[in-house]
């Protein structure tokens, strides 16, 4: 069976934290309904992402978008700041 891949959707979420240069983390927060018990629930991911100019501060709601690996975790790049 082949494994279907999603298509790259750009995500808007919070900064949360520096990593390293060049890197930071974003706190992507997902609400859904369950199927059978009908009560909301939450999901929350960090995600590594790539900064090449380094401008981002904590607290600032980014846009990133599943790109190359840049490293071991790093699989997402920014691409601006709302």
């Amino acid at each position: 069976m082949v494994k279907q891949w999603a298509k790259k959707m750009p995500v808007e979420k919070l900064y949360d934290g520096i990593q390293n240069k060049k890197s930071i983390v974003v706190l992507v927060e997902r609400k859904y309904q369950h199927p059978f018990l009908k009560k909301i629930i939450k999901n929350k991911k960090k995600y590594h992402a790539h900064d090449e100019k380094n401008i981002f501060k904590i607290g600032d709601i980014v846009r990133i978008e599943e790109s190359k690996p840049y490293s071991k975790n790093k699989r997402f790049k920014v691409l601006e700041k709302n």
